[in-house]
């Protein structure tokens, strides 16, 4: 198992008012410590902005760079070109770092992760096309493109996502806890969508909570901050039958430990659900 760290699992995130932001230092090393090797980019700020200067700080702690998170209104069409720049900007800078993978999501052009509202038909027609050009960017720059279903998105509910499979080839990132909050079987979808899945984001959902955000009797920051995403096998995201179906299909992706959360301040140590979450990814990642 190729199993990688992601900033927002130690509460790093670009939301506003998030909450404490932990330190580039303390969370690279702390990665290095669980004998993660590997990081995706975090937020933008989180590492420098020069890809010369974020390069040695990831050499100090012997991490290497996979890919990252890039967001990006694709369902207007009059924002495309300013859209795209930044997507562009964002490539280049993960390719000069070595990364592999870009991870879209397709924003709504809101603030934060707060239900979306449904997109018409001509906003999925523009969508796709913008996914094209996504897709040509990340392949100029030698990055594979993985769209990531996120709730707070374009692509949120089950309905989404089979929209999406559905009306376009590109890859798949499959984020366990993201399909299960959207309403979807993380299994289902891994099943159906097949060698489409090039990335794996591993987080877990507590299925109250999960449920009360999906019937919008809570918004997703507040849930988010009780506890909506939990340590691996923690949770409903079927996560160790998603390894199990990847592992029969020889997938040979990364697998990111991803899971969003905010606090208050820094952690004394490694965060508990951190730990709990890298020994069950490497139990069920050598089944």
């Amino acid at each position: 198992m190729k199993l990688a760290g992601a900033p927002i699992s130690w509460g790093v995130c670009e939301v506003p008012g998030w909450g404490h932001q932990m330190a580039p230092e303390r969370v690279l090393a702390q990665m290095r410590d669980l004998g993660l090797g590997a990081s995706e980019a975090g937020p933008p700020g989180f590492l420098p902005e020069e890809a010369a200067r974020a390069r040695p700080l990831l050499d100090r702690y012997g991490l290497r760079m996979i890919g990252g998170f890039v967001t990006a209104v694709l369902h207007r069409p009059e924002a495309r070109v300013s859209e795209l720049g930044a997507v562009e900007r964002q490539a280049a800078w993960l390719a000069a770092l070595g990364g592999d993978v870009l991870v879209l999501a397709a924003a709504t052009g809101a603030a934060g992760y707060s239900a979306a509202d449904e997109v018409d038909a001509a906003g999925w027609t523009a969508l796709f096309a913008g996914l094209d050009e996504v897709a040509r960017i990340a392949a100029e720059h030698r990055l594979t493109l993985a769209v990531h279903p996120h709730f707070g998105t374009v692509i949120e509910r089950k309905a989404h996502v089979d929209r999406f499979l559905e009306g376009c080839g590109h890859g798949l990132c499959l984020d366990t806890g993201h399909l299960a909050l959207g309403g979807a079987d993380p299994v289902d979808i891994a099943t159906r969508a097949r060698d489409r899945v090039v990335h794996v984001h591993l987080k877990d959902v507590d299925a109250s909570l999960g449920a009360a955000v999906r019937e919008r009797a809570l918004d997703y920051a507040p849930a988010v901050r009780r506890g909506l995403y939990r340590a691996l096998g923690e949770g409903s995201a079927r996560v160790a039958d998603v390894i199990a179906l990847l592992r029969d299909r020889a997938y040979r992706g990364w697998y990111v430990l991803e899971q969003d959360v905010m606090i208050d301040g820094d952690p004394p140590g490694v965060p508990a659900w951190i730990g709990t979450s890298v020994e069950f990814a490497r139990t069920h990642g050598r089944a």
